[in-house]
């Protein structure tokens, strides 16, 4: 019989990470939730992929989270979001001006 699997079975000689930005408070008052579940509904919709809609609907979730004080307040640069430009280039196959 093997112990494969059973507690206790092996040494586990890893050390524990903490969070690199620590800690934060749960939403247990749910203030931020109408955002969240946006966010998972986009998320589910494109199938996991990197939706810009999503992200803009992940970006919206943190700025509650920070206007709320359920997160310290960071630039979203520091959060995975990059600036974007306001100028989208053209779309290939559409409408030209002229």
């Amino acid at each position: 019989m093997s112990s494969f699997g059973s507690p206790g079975s092996g040494t586990y000689t890893g050390k524990p990470v903490p969070p690199e930005r620590g800690s934060f408070p749960l939403d247990h008052d749910g203030e931020c939730k109408h955002v969240m579940t946006r966010y998972l509904s986009c998320i589910k919709k494109v199938k996991g992929l990197n939706d810009e809609e999503c992200r803009d609907l992940a970006k919206s979730y943190l700025a509650c989270r920070m206007d709320r004080n359920l997160m310290a307040k960071d630039d979203f640069k520091n959060l995975g979001f990059a600036e974007r430009a306001d100028t989208k280039p053209p779309i290939e196959g559409g409408k030209s001006s002229s």
